[in-house]
């Protein structure tokens, strides 16, 4: 009658099942297997409470360990982990030698009770030496926390059993961060044996998706084509296609979702995916994979970097929250540099890009960060020189080591029309254009080919207005240094142009390659690279005074000082009136300062405060985005002597309108170290003057060389105390500021800061020069 039960119960016959094990219970009431049978019965009936009474009756009546492990494997199957767990026991206290139910036993802990767990797997393993399963399962439980048992275990489950796919797959897991190489031929091993195994395919296609995508490709296409369900693997198929197949990658992203709505790395993979075009929809990604897996330490920094820009207060919170997970977050501790510079907090930013150096000496971008962000806190060009070859020595000196890319000399004639290649990732409406256009709209095209290699990845109206004033243009976005440098080559560039430097987007070891004979920095900011590959840096009179000793020797370039202006400008706007000076009209007198926030060092505030406690009844307008930059930039004021209650805030607003924001102020103050370059000549555009402090740093001279250039030296101060007098003369000389608002546009229009042609002249002058010394042989550093 038991059998006959059974057999129902496997038909999926209820009633049958139960009349059967009734009348078994009643012919033998002893009857443990019957009343194994009776649980089983219930339980698929939905009556737990008599599965659970029939059960105690089992377990009461048992005395045979094989019926207990046998039943214990059913039980498992409806899910009833603890009760399947009773009946092991009961087996165990039948017979303690079982090593079978020592095995099935383990598998019903969770992870609190693992220790009990282990000792099971081990006693089973004495008891059965062989048991090929209970070697592979103690590698499993303690993969996480003992590595090296966990191998060990794996190897003498394959030891013992050199066909068992699983242990192979295991133990590549195991060893995927550690020993690569081992794990990929453990893993390869494990498809061999078996080719249907979809989560070993993953995992090779895990294992090579950062350094051999096509193979990843491969391996994970394979997995999901086992498994079309396999979620992780459309997940991880998303990552490695994201280099080379945008759509192709989120659509997998997409499937993984579709598939597993709770698997946190498809998230995080279609945030990444997304993050460069439809940034809301990316940073919603991000937050929903940190949700599922608060302690996904990349998605935290991943938020935190989309949030920098326009939310830095949330912003801050993401990029602490990942370093807090892992502490050696590089890639956090760097955009957390970012954000504390952007804030105006330059040592706080500094702090951070060394930290973020520390975890990674080789993470480039954080150390092209750092030296962007020196000249805002320090005006110390050695300081800055010394950053820029500790720069070179660790990321360019490989790359130098190798020689030029360049296999045969060009053209040495001194006279020919020479190819001049500008490299930037800012050609489009970055404040760069307002330079580059004047230049690149003045060339004299008979005599200069003008190249132009652009890494804009969003191309817009400003891209095609420069892109039409060049001979040649090259979409160059999606070409690594090598590829360029070899596009370069081909193009026989004669003087290739850096518009970069260490802003975001350069490509210092695209220059390391030599590409070019005669390889020259301009417009990003005045400075050095310290690269001994940049032969030539223009400056002007100015920013580097040539009867000053020993200034050449800042930079490791040879300085060209063009004979006017580092710079040309376009304001490009149009009917942009000035208004009447505010102050004369009865409005409070308003000192402001449009800079970006990033450069109101401390010191800065400290100069705008001796000037407010100097002009009483003054305000101070400053541009201020909304959020953690505002709270803290108040804080900042009333920590440095300034009056919250007298400050103005504007936030970030479009071309027109910012330059309508002149219409307020009356009398502009410079910052320090790192002075307004593009903001001060705007000022000047719309009558406003602006008082600068010139440093020791060329970048901290930008002031003085646009208030000489407009012949104008008063408004530059060589220091603190100069600065305010400088400021209170003005601002009690209502009637000058009157006159200078009227005439400053003409002023500058009539400058060599506007005077587009002879800027030109000036500069393909010092092209000439360049290529001189090289035809004569007087720079032969690459040859």
């Amino acid at each position: 009658m038991c059998d006959a039960a059974l057999a129902a119960w496997r038909a999926g016959l209820i009633s049958d099942a139960e009349k059967h094990c009734r009348a078994a219970i009643a012919t033998s009431p002893e009857n443990a297997r019957a009343h194994y049978l009776a649980s089983l019965i219930a339980f698929s009936a939905g009556q737990t409470r008599a599965a659970k009474a029939s059960l105690c009756d089992a377990l009461a009546y048992s005395t045979s360990p094989r019926d207990a492990m046998e039943f214990a494997g059913s039980l498992l199957k409806q899910g009833r982990i603890d009760d399947a767990r009773m009946t092991l026991r009961r087996a165990l206290e039948l017979d303690p030698t079982l090593a079978a139910a020592h095995f099935y036993i383990s598998n019903t802990f969770g992870p609190e009770d693992s220790d009990q767990a282990e000792a099971h797997l081990r006693q089973a393993i004495e008891l059965a030496p062989s048991l090929v399963e209970a070697h592979n399962n103690l590698g499993n439980l303690l993969h996480a926390s003992r590595p090296e048992e966990a191998r060990a275990a794996y190897e003498r489950a394959i030891a013992l059993r050199p066909n068992f796919a699983r242990a192979w797959f295991n133990l590549g897991v195991l060893l995927e961060q550690s020993e690569p190489e081992v794990a990929e031929k453990a893993l390869r091993r494990a498809v061999e044996l078996d080719p249907s195994f979809a989560p070993a395919w993953n995992a090779l296609g895990r294992l090579f998706s950062n350094s051999r995508r096509y193979e990843a490709k491969v391996a994970l296409t394979r997995a999901v084509e086992l498994d079309p369900g396999f979620a992780v693997a459309w997940s991880n198929l998303a990552h490695v296609l994201s280099t080379t197949n945008q759509a192709e990658a989120e659509s997998a992203a997409r499937k993984a979702i579709a598939l597993d709505p709770h698997i946190a790395s498809a998230y995080y993979n279609l945030g990444v995916l997304l993050s460069r075009q439809r940034v809301d929809e990316a940073v919603e990604m991000l937050k929903r994979a940190v949700a599922l897996k608060p302690d996904h330490a990349n998605a935290w920094y991943q938020l935190g970097h989309l949030l920098s820009h326009d939310d830095p207060a949330e912003a801050l919170g993401a990029l602490r929250r990942a370093i807090d997970l892992n502490p050696e977050l590089g890639n956090a501790h760097a955009v957390l540099g970012n954000v504390f510079l952007a804030m105006g907090c330059a040592k706080r930013s500094i702090l951070a890009l060394r930290h973020a150096l520390e975890c990674d000496p080789g993470n480039i971008v954080a150390h092209a960060n750092l030296i962007f962000a020196l000249p805002f806190q320090t005006d110390d060009p050695k300081a800055i020189l010394n950053e820029c070859s500790r720069f070179v020595a660790q990321h360019e000196a490989p790359v130098l080591a190798i020689g030029r890319t360049r296999d045969e000399p060009n053209d040495r004639r001194p006279g020919r029309r020479l190819r001049i290649g500008y490299v930037s990732p800012d050609f489009n409406s970055h404040c760069q254009s307002l330079f580059t256009l004047p230049l690149l709209s003045q060339h004299d095209h008979a005599n200069f080919e003008i190249i132009c290699y652009s890494s804009v990845r969003q191309p817009d109206s400003t891209t095609a207005a420069i892109r039409n004033l060049a001979d040649v243009w090259r979409d160059v976005h999606a070409l690594d240094d090598d590829a360029l440098a070899r596009q370069i080559h081909v193009d026989r560039i004669d003087i290739l142009v850096d518009l970069t430097m260490h802003m975001e987007g350069c490509r210092r070891l695209l220059f390391a390659r030599r590409p070019a004979p005669v390889q020259v920095a301009w417009l990003a900011y005045p400075g050095t690279t310290g690269s001994p590959a940049m032969d030539y840096r223009l400056s002007d009179p100015w920013l580097d005074p040539e009867d000053e000793p020993g200034r050449d020797a800042f930079y490791s370039e040879r300085t060209i000082r063009l004979p006017h202006a580092f710079w040309c400008y376009d304001p490009q706007v149009e009917h942009l009136a000035i208004n009447d000076l505010p102050a004369a009209n009865g409005a409070p007198f308003t000192f402001g300062c449009l800079n970006n926030p990033a450069k109101f060092s401390d010191h800065s505030l400290r100069l705008w405060a001796g000037v407010l406690a100097a002009v009483p009844a003054s305000r101070l307008l400053v541009l201020a985005p909304r959020g953690v930059h505002r709270d803290h930039l108040i804080e900042r004021y009333g920590a440095n002597g300034i009056d919250p209650s007298r400050v103005l805030l504007v936030g970030r607003q479009p071309r027109r309108a910012y330059l309508e924001t002149y219409h307020r102020i009356d009398l502009a103050l410079d910052s320090f170290p790192c002075n307004g370059h593009t903001t001060s000549l705007d000022a000047f555009w719309m009558g406003v003057p602006v008082i600068t402090l010139a440093g020791r740093s060329a970048i901290s001279r930008g002031g003085r060389s646009i208030a000489g250039n407009l012949g104008m030296p008063e408004l530059a101060a060589g220091s603190d105390d100069e600065f305010v007098r400088a400021a209170c003369a003005l601002a009690g000389n209502l009637p000058r500021l009157s006159a200078l608002r009227g005439l400053l546009r003409a002023r500058l229009k009539a400058s060599a800061l506007m005077d587009a042609q002879r800027f030109a002249a000036d500069i393909e002058q010092a092209y000439r020069a360049m290529w001189q010394e090289y035809c004569e042989g007087r720079r032969e550093r690459d040859e």
